[in-house]
């Protein structure tokens, strides 16, 4: 027997016998590179136990990160939109939703946030076993009887990854070091229409970088200035550039500024793909350039190498996950601050503080 399932038979006194465990349900209710990150629980659930139905419930404009993996049985999703149906309406889907989760009859059911609504969906669910992480917001005794097992993390210290997999070790699960990697799957159809529009572009796959500057948060973005100077001083090296945005507003317009900018044309998606699509366009680059953003999650996914740029955000916990990256920021003591920005002014001087020539080096360092 292996020393990982000796431990917790001898220390763990409520280990999960996994073996009495049909059916889990793990729910990551969040962003969507939250819910990238929490890929390796359903990873190590059905490779160290494969008799195991595995399903997740997340939020339906987030499902892209998950659908597809291949450890997931069902993907049940909550629509963010069902509060506009009024409430009549917004009670039938909710009622739905229990009555579809309800007939899975879980055995385990895994809550990955501090949502209210994983608390009651395992209240109303009456599985045998539950685990949640111990949150400062949630002391109540309501809280704490609804799950059977909790675990403490160091909530600063510790990736995210890994605070998702504490789930698994608190009941005797430990996952191996494959195990613990991203997954992220673009599908064959979103594979070939990114490869016929890089190949309309006159592009190859594995022989173009891709940079996608911008982040939801646009306070965690490098300074446009610095960011369209260094895709010039790419392109003089010889690079083929590939961009691409978010289609938000600010997102575009920002993408604009840099464009602006820019001496050479360059090959820009900005705005026009899909979370598919970008996954694969991530994929197929032979090396990424963002922010702490779910793009750069992706890459991690892909086993992309990576260029990560730093600024309020705190790397410990969202730094690329097992790919060959560099990390870029700043040595301001205020940092980590997860601030929009300095005095929430929406603009981060850490970020601002990087150079360009940093970011050349890491590129060469990663190319080379």
């Amino acid at each position: 027997m292996a020393a990982s399932n000796i431990i917790p038979s001898l220390l763990l006194k409520d280990a999960v016998d996994f073996s009495e465990i049909k059916r889990v349900l793990v729910i990551k209710l969040r962003h969507h590179g939250d819910v990238l990150l929490s890929s390796p629980v359903f990873t190590a659930l059905k490779a160290q136990y494969p008799h195991l139905e595995v399903d997740g419930l997340v939020y339906k404009d987030t499902q892209d990160m998950l659908s597809l993996h291949p450890a997931i049985s069902q993907l049940h999703l909550i629509d963010r939109g069902w509060k506009k149906l009024g409430v009549r309406r917004q009670l039938e889907a909710e009622w739905g939703l229990i009555s579809q989760l309800k007939q899975r009859q879980y055995d385990l059911v895994i809550h990955l946030t501090e949502h209210w609504r994983g608390m009651l969906l395992t209240r109303l669910l009456k599985p045998r076993f539950s685990v949640c992480q111990i949150y400062a917001r949630r002391p109540g005794k309501l809280w704490k009887k609804t799950f059977t097992h909790h675990y403490p993390v160091n909530a600063k210290h510790r990736h995210t990854v890994e605070k998702h997999l504490d789930a698994l070790r608190r009941i005797g699960l430990y996952p191996s070091d494959e195990e613990r990697r991203l997954t992220a799957v673009a599908g064959d159809s979103a594979e070939h229409a990114v490869l016929d529009r890089l190949a309309e572009q006159g592009a190859t796959a594995g022989e173009y970088i891709h940079i996608h500057p911008t982040s939801r948060w646009l306070f965690k973005s490098w300074d446009v200035d610095k960011m369209a100077a260094l895709i010039n001083r790419l392109q003089e090296k010889g690079h083929t550039i590939v961009l691409s945005a978010a289609p938000s507003g600010d997102e575009m317009r920002m993408m604009e500024d840099i464009l602006e900018r820019l001496v050479h044309p360059v090959i820009n998606f900005s705005g026009s793909l899909t979370l598919k699509e970008l996954i694969a366009l991530i994929q197929h680059a032979k090396l990424f350039i963002g922010v702490d953003s779910v793009p750069m999650h992706i890459a991690s996914a892909t086993q992309t190498p990576c260029v990560a740029l730093f600024g309020p955000s705190n790397e410990r916990e969202w730094s690329p996950w097992l790919n060959k990256h560099v990390i870029l920021s700043s040595n301001h003591p205020c940092r980590p601050c997860d601030l929009a920005g300095c005095g929430d002014g929406w603009r981060s001087e850490c970020l601002s503080q990087i150079q360009v020539e940093q970011a050349l080096n890491a590129v060469e360092r990663l190319t080379s």
